[in-house]
């Protein structure tokens, strides 16, 4: 192993470190306002100044942080997770591969005035982990494309449970890598997690207010 890669692998063990030390201040924060205001002010952090950071070269010297919605406190849901017969996915990433995961249940709520639901993911592979990725009417105009991430426990995005409901809190539905540089390769919202309502929450697209990606190469995000 050369130095470089070295150090690459312990900034990656920092990284997420860091990230679930952030979750962790979200979840035992006493109102989730003041939750999602600590979480806005670590991702800017990280992505201003860690070596993991997804921004381009570019980006990193141009970033003033990341563009978010105004705080919703009705975009936060205790969502009824029932389980759903297990149906292995595998879920197709922005760079054309793809990565396994079981679908095991879905989870019910209601946002913007109607009834929906998200398919719950557990990722194939050691360690495993839950992951919920949704596209809305907002993807490819306020909010990037490819849609956004809810939750990614593998990686530490968790924001607990209350009364056995999952809390999904779509202020902090945020990008994957890729919507900053496409060289990182990310899993994207299967079809039955894209939402017929504009949820006007969390992360905005990147490409509105920073201009264009950088060009595509090949990095596995899913480490990341």
């Amino acid at each position: 192993m050369t130095a470089s890669s070295r150090d690459q692998f312990l900034h990656l063990v920092d990284w997420r470190r860091r990230v679930f030390s952030l979750y962790d201040e979200v979840r035992a924060a006493p109102e989730p306002e003041a939750g999602w205001a600590a979480w806005r002010d670590g991702r800017d952090d990280l992505f201003a100044a860690h070596p993991q950071s997804p921004l381009t070269t570019e980006g990193r010297a141009a970033f003033e942080g990341i563009d978010y919605f105004p705080y919703r406190p009705d975009a936060r849901v205790a969502a009824t997770v029932v389980e759903a017969e297990a149906a292995h996915y595998d879920i197709a990433t922005s760079g054309g591969s793809s990565f396994g995961f079981t679908r095991w249940a879905t989870a019910g709520f209601e946002l913007e005035g109607t009834e929906l639901a998200l398919e719950l993911y557990w990722l194939d592979g050691y360690g495993g982990g839950l992951f919920v990725p949704f596209r809305d009417l907002t993807s490819g105009h306020q909010t990037y494309g490819a849609g956004r991430y809810l939750l990614d426990t593998v990686k530490g995005a968790d924001l607990g449970t209350v009364d056995d409901k999952l809390v999904l809190d779509f202020n902090f539905a945020y990008n994957p890598s890729c919507a900053y540089d496409p060289k990182w390769v990310c899993p994207l919202a299967p079809p039955p997690n894209r939402l017929a309502v504009a949820i006007e929450a969390g992360e905005k697209d990147p490409a509105k207010t920073s201009g264009a990606p950088a060009e595509q190469t090949d990095i596995d995000a899913a480490t990341r």
